[in-house]
């Protein structure tokens, strides 16, 4: 089985956010960026199909040189191979289309993509690549099991789970769940070295539109300020409440 990870590059939720030229551009300064947790899973899920299976993964990102260590510590998280789409992540048709190019280049017989990325939360890759492969689709997946050419999924719906009988070639968009985040990898220095020597092809972006652009950025409001109280002095706290808060 060869299956295509996809990787989102995107900032840690622990960095501080800030944008440039009237909020129109995101900064990248002093932002550390790492591997889309909702992809994380996937290639977790993926590392479990090559060791119980003997799959072959390959990892791809659409992105610049930025990019390349993030895909980097998935080759040291174990993937074989990985493939750098020359150019900026402009919108999701836009990534959607680079990465159907190159899983139709690379003949995969199942591609695990998060579900969305935490940058931008668009949704919309997976289900986009599916459907320009015209491979079946699973969306919200919390649990894959492949034998042979066929597969069963788990995925989350309103209220509840539902598992679903599919056959191969596959896409589908994971989530936490695909695996446990205790079964998430950290790269050891075997596997760094290890990953030096594997290689990363960077290739030309095909030619595609994009059909979306932003046009602005905006951080959430501050939080009000915070007033404390004394525990004993309850007529304070309830006139708070009632006068201030308005919510009694």
């Amino acid at each position: 089985m060869k299956i295509l990870v996809c990787i989102s590059h995107v900032p840690d939720t622990t960095s501080k956010i800030n944008f440039t030229d009237n909020d129109t551009q995101f900064d990248t300064n002093g932002v550390q960026f790492v591997i889309n947790p909702n992809d994380e899973f996937g290639l977790t899920r993926a590392m479990w199909f090559k060791e119980k299976q003997g799959a072959t993964v390959h990892v791809a990102n659409v992105g610049d040189a930025s990019a390349e260590p993030t895909l980097r510590k998935a080759l040291a998280i174990g993937a074989d191979e990985a493939i750098r789409v020359d150019a900026p992540a402009t919108d999701g048709f836009f990534v959607a289309k680079q990465l159907t190019k190159v899983a139709q280049d690379g003949g995969y017989d199942l591609i695990i993509a998060g579900r969305e990325s935490i940058d931008y939360n668009g949704g919309m890759v997976p289900g986009m690549m599916a459907a320009m492969l015209g491979a079946n689709f699973v969306n919200t997946c919390i649990n894959l099991e492949v034998d042979g050419s066929n597969a069963t999924a788990v995925r989350e719906i309103d209220g509840g789970k539902e598992s679903v009988k599919t056959s191969l070639p596959l896409v589908i968009g994971g989530q936490k769940g695909l695996v446990e985040e205790s079964d998430l990898r950290i790269p050891n220095m075997r596997g760094i070295m290890m990953a030096r020597k594997k290689p990363l092809h960077v290739v030309a972006a095909d030619a595609a539109d994009a059909h979306a652009a932003t046009a602005a950025f905006e951080k959430p409001a501050p939080k009000g300020a915070v007033t404390m109280v004394d525990p004993e002095n309850l007529d304070q706290l309830i006139e708070l409440l009632h006068n201030e808060a308005k919510v009694i």
